[in-house]
């Protein structure tokens, strides 16, 4: 028997609107059972005019960054030489040789003097030295760079028709 009116399913419409969000999730009084809402994303071309998830994305974990993928490697430590806060919500990341980062390329920060910065973010190449990134909240101007700083480079897997890691959680 034929099916009446197949249709292929949407999965780009699927991959890019929502996602659900794991941490603090309300409990269902009766039951006990987690109900967990869901974020509105928008996509990098805007097709979805959302306003985009805030805070650190939940589930990462810097210890699990993959050594290799294909023949790229990452967990790769940058070294850097100064992270430095402006204010705003970008940080600057200067190393003192060639980082070899591209444009959206990712990274996982953590060990700042401001937690606030660590994490896992896309970057923005300014020089061959140096990259920034941007947090979800405006950092206090400063060095955040300390003896415990680990930055290395990661590879985390993104919604369909994303070129940047959302930032979602708290």
């Amino acid at each position: 028997m034929p099916i009446q009116n197949p249709r292929t399913q949407d999965y780009y419409y699927a991959e890019t609107t929502t996602i659900a969000v794991s941490q603090g999730a309300p409990k269902d009084p009766t039951t006990g059972i987690p109900i967990y809402p869901t974020v509105s994303l928008i996509n990098n071309d805007g097709l979805y005019p959302t306003p985009p998830p805030i805070g650190q994305p939940t589930g990462l974990d810097q210890n699990a960054v993959q050594p290799q993928f294909l023949s790229k490697a990452y967990r790769v430590n940058l070294d850097p030489l100064s992270i430095v806060a402006t204010g705003s919500n970008v940080i600057t990341v200067t190393c003192p040789a060639p980082h070899g980062l591209s444009n959206n390329d990712q990274i996982a920060v953590e060990g700042l003097t401001n937690n606030a910065a660590d994490g896992f973010y896309s970057v923005t190449v300014t020089t061959a030295t140096q990259f920034t990134y941007q947090t979800n909240t405006a950092i206090p101007a400063g060095n955040l760079l300390q003896g415990t700083t680990l930055l290395v480079t990661a590879l985390v897997g993104l919604p369909y028709g994303y070129t940047q890691i959302p930032q979602t959680g708290v």
